[in-house]
């Protein structure tokens, strides 16, 4: 093949009379990896040809010829069919290539106005457009199974840490409910972030616009389901804001799922005992026989690192880009599909872990000791009137005393109490309940037994 036989195949090549090197047309090509959006290029095309008939660029036979067109590749994509060309540089060319040789010249009026700037844009949006509904669903499906544990499992007591040291008393659904919260907050970030999503790039041209009367830029974004149009046509083949935000969402959100998965495998240990893990998602080891792994959990948190690594990569691609488009931006698919495949995958193996996991009760409430109690202590003589520092001191005195003959604070007497304060009576004795301790904290987002549930039902509306 002659130099001027290879530029030809290209959509830029008129003015090139060299013959591009092999490896930078590798190192130029996106279709490896762009070519998911096919789908999404196709709908986009369409759309534009539709709109052309307003400017009279095409006929109606003719738009219904490139629709038409359009349709035959996208059923070769979906069925798995479609021949890539050795001079695809993206999903764009190879699209615009078949459609050619099934339709003819015809086909060469489509990109009229049109600049793979815009094209390119309006293709990522409508892609995560779809997805960030997929990934919608996937975090509302976690949700709901740990909204419907924490309900059924409201009964169940075990303690409550800071500083990874035994503190509280509360209830096992109240803990559950802590990380579902953390995701109920990314379910609503994620849902705000769809209105920045869903701003139409397409007949912003390269750079300054559409040159052609009669093109309704409304009526392409109705005909797409965008919420809106970019109002300003450098801005709008540029930005990427919408890929970063949601690769920083995507980032805070595997942080959450890290937490999460971190306190799983805490408790899911010998020394602790509160849950194991299904078969499903554990492995073994290959030279310990009796050891059950929690793989899944190590990979949520692991993976969320690389969530991170995305977002902060593409940071880096995005901070030193002039205005308008530049190829540096064919950077930000890969960290975006990448993290998308992550996320989502992520949080349905989470709900599968979840689903699935047994929980040992007694192992919870026999991990409860007296000691967890002293902060109730304290209280009782608040409501005997005395400040609480003073019955924090109190209190702690108390604890001392237990340390000292090695013994457990309930095994104080009320002569031992009273010797720190005339203010304990026998009453004080009915500080030494566990449930009874869950069930004072009754406030909102309390772990008493009515706060937990209320909690659950505020979580079910968000998921809703």
């Amino acid at each position: 093949m002659s130099g001027t036989e290879f530029t030809k195949q290209k959509l830029w090549g008129g003015r090139f009379t060299g013959k591009t090197d092999p490896l930078m047309h590798e190192y130029n090509q996106s279709l490896s990896y762009d070519r998911r959006m096919w789908a999404q290029d196709i709908r986009g095309s369409q759309a534009y040809a539709r709109a052309l008939v307003g400017c009279k660029i095409l006929t109606p036979d003719e738009r219904d010829q490139i629709i038409a067109g359009l349709d035959a590749v996208g059923k070769e994509w979906k069925e798995d069919k479609f021949v890539i060309a050795e001079d695809d540089e993206d999903i764009h060319t190879a699209n615009e290539r078949r459609l050619k040789e099934l339709i003819g010249p015809v086909a060469g009026k489509l990109h009229t106005g049109r600049s793979r700037n815009d094209q390119v844009a309006t293709d990522m949006r409508l892609w995560m457009m779809d997805v960030v509904h997929g990934i919608e669903t996937s975090l509302r499906g976690l949700l709901d199974v740990m909204i419907k544990r924490a309900e059924s499992e409201v009964d169940h007591l075990m303690p409550g840490y800071t500083h990874l040291q035994r503190a509280q008393p509360i209830r096992w659904s109240h803990f559950l409910l802590s990380h579902a919260t953390y995701f109920s907050q990314d379910l609503l970030r994620l849902r705000d972030l769809i209105p920045r999503i869903s701003v139409l790039p397409l007949g912003s041209g390269p750079l300054a616009g559409n040159p052609f009367a009669g093109l309704d830029r409304d009526t392409i974004a109705k005909d797409l389901g965008f919420h809106s149009v970019g109002t300003n046509s450098m801005h709008s083949v540029s930005d990427r804001d919408f890929v970063a935000e949601f690769l920083m969402w995507a980032s805070l959100a595997m942080v959450h799922m890290s937490k999460m998965a971190e306190d799983l495998i805490i408790y899911s240990s010998s020394e602790f005992g509160f849950v194991q893990l299904s078969d499903a998602y554990s492995t073994g080891s290959s030279i310990m026989p009796q050891k059950k792994n929690p793989d899944s959990l190590e990979l949520l948190r692991g993976k969320s690192g690389r969530v991170f690594g995305q977002m902060s990569g593409f940071m880096m691609t995005l901070k030193g880009i002039p205005s308008t488009y530049n190829k540096d931006l064919q950077e930000d698919k890969e960290p975006l599909f990448d993290a998308v495949e992550t996320v989502d995958r992520s949080l349905k193996i989470a709900t599968g872990v979840l689903s699935t996991m047994t929980i040992f009760p007694q192992k919870m409430r026999a991990a409860l000791t007296p000691d967890m109690l002293a902060t109730d202590l304290a209280e009782y003589l608040v409501r005997k009137g005395i400040p609480f520092r003073e019955t924090h001191h109190i209190s702690g005195s108390a604890v001392r005393i237990s340390e000292e003959r090695k013994c457990q604070l309930t095994d104080l007497t009320l002569a031992d109490l009273q010797g720190l304060s005339d203010k304990f009576e026998q009453d004080v004795m009915q500080v030494w309940s566990f449930d009874e301790s869950v069930e004072r904290r009754d406030a909102v987002g309390g772990t008493s037994r009515r706060a937990v549930l209320e909690q659950c039902e505020r979580l079910q509306k968000v998921v809703a």
